[in-house]
């Protein structure tokens, strides 16, 4: 799942090399953290927030596939 989200991640910003994620895995649920660079942090989340539920919609459908669930957080 992280390799999922830097994938996309990477693919929307100006600096993919500033992209980070990080996974927090638990029992049955793992939040993934992205951090970007402040001058991305606008085309990760997107309009209303549309780019960042169509990654989080991403997460979701292939962590259902492993049977898991996973949390996009977005981190300033």
């Amino acid at each position: 799942m992280k390799e999922l989200i830097k994938y996309v991640a990477e693919a929307l910003v100006d600096y993919p090399e500033k992209v980070e994620v990080s996974e927090v895995e638990g029992e049955q649920t793992s939040v993934i953290e992205l951090k970007v660079a402040k001058e991305d942090l606008g085309k990760v989340i997107g309009k209303q927030g549309r780019t960042a539920r169509a990654m989080r919609t991403i997460l979701s459908a292939a962590s259902a596939k492993v049977k898991k669930r996973s949390v996009l957080e977005i981190i300033e």
